[in-house]
């Protein structure tokens, strides 16, 4: 682990503001610009005697001779550093953010706005994903007879998702039946993973059959025609702004680099789940992926798990340049997490 640099007030002054000029103009930032804007009214000739300290420290360089200067990767990092914690949204964009996930109940529903929102906010990549369907806590199920021999049944997860499906059954089950089933799958199996439901249901079976014959022989078919089969066997993945990057990014060569990344949705699968921990409490910034993606050193990732209670359903993220508005990136994807919990466990709260 490289030691964090450590450098003056006026150099963090000149750095922030080296830092946060180029990510607004994408031009090198010169020392009569910081000059004029100087809260301290230092002197073009003060300044670039702080930017080559600067620059001899790793914080950045200059492309050309006669040019100004740009961050390096260990500036983005140490201006990050200096940012978090602090940075907070405006109540407007708060609110902005409250409306457009307004009426929404459903994990993957939040999760597909989610990255719409976060592509707005930061004029990057949002991205969102779930987990696979097996890691959903399992809160009841709900079988209706359509028809003879045709059920509907209805599980709900305790992280909202909601699945249902249609059995076409070699044996006719009576509405009193079913609800008998439902009742008994609910009473005993709540907040169990699917894979342990089927497991232990299938136990069950042999077991207590001479005991519970009627209601067991209805819970039997009903297991064996999949009503508590899992419907993911992967993520759901959500991705958008890519045209964000096709306008603000001069690099082309690596933009197409990116955009191929995206493409692959398991190439996006990995970028997360390397770089965001189900465990990590607050937002993580990554700058430079290529330990996971070699040709995306030059971009970023912040990202946060998603939670509901203590159960992880999910990561959300944003992805971009080294160039990005950091600090409504990371503002946006801390607030995102949260009022994610907040939406699917309080709903009356959120409308």
């Amino acid at each position: 682990m490289p030691q964090p640099v450590q450098i003056g007030p006026r150099g963090r002054e000149i750095l922030t503001a080296i830092v946060e000029t180029f990510i607004e103009t994408g031009e090198p930032v010169g020392s009569r610009i910081l000059a004029r804007e100087s809260r301290e009214g230092l002197s073009a000739a003060t300044i670039r005697n702080v930017m080559a300290d600067l620059t001899d420290a790793g914080l950045l360089e200059q492309p050309h001779t006669s040019a100004g200067r740009i961050p390096t990767t260990e500036a983005y990092r140490y201006y990050v550093e200096q940012i978090s914690g602090k940075a907070r949204l405006s109540h407007e964009e708060e609110d902005k953010i409250q409306g457009f996930f307004h009426g929404v109940t459903d994990v993957q529903e939040f999760m597909e706005r989610t990255s719409h929102v976060l592509s707005l906010m930061s004029s990057g990549v949002g991205v969102a994903m779930t987990s696979g369907g097996s890691n959903h806590a399992f809160d009841h199920v709900y079988f209706s007879r359509l028809a003879e021999q045709k059920i509907l049944a209805v599980v709900v997860a305790k992280s909202g998702v909601v699945r249902d499906r249609v059995l076409r059954l070699d044996h006719d089950i009576l509405q009193g039946d079913l609800d008998l089933a439902a009742r008994y799958i609910n009473d005993n199996f709540r907040g169990w993973s699917m894979e342990k439901i089927r497991t232990e249901i299938a136990r069950r079976i042999e077991q207590e059959r001479s005991e519970y014959d009627r209601l067991m022989k209805s819970v039997e078919i009903l297991y064996r025609q999949g009503a508590l089969a899992s419907e993911e066997p992967g993520q759901n993945i959500y991705v958008e702004g890519a045209s964000n990057l096709v306008e603000n990014e001069q690099d082309r060569a690596r933009l197409r680099e990116l955009l191929k990344t995206l493409e692959e949705k398991q190439r996006v699968v990995e970028l997360l789940s390397a770089y965001v921990d189900a465990k990590q409490e607050a937002v993580r910034v990554v700058i430079g992926l290529e330990e996971a993606v070699p040709e995306m050193r030059n971009f970023v990732l912040i990202g946060a798990p998603a939670r509901s209670g203590n159960e992880v359903v999910g990561s959300l993220a944003v992805l971009g340049p080294t160039r990005i508005d950091y600090e409504h990136s990371i503002t946006a994807v801390s607030y995102i997490a949260r009022l994610f919990d907040r939406i699917l466990n309080e709903p009356d709260e959120s409308k």
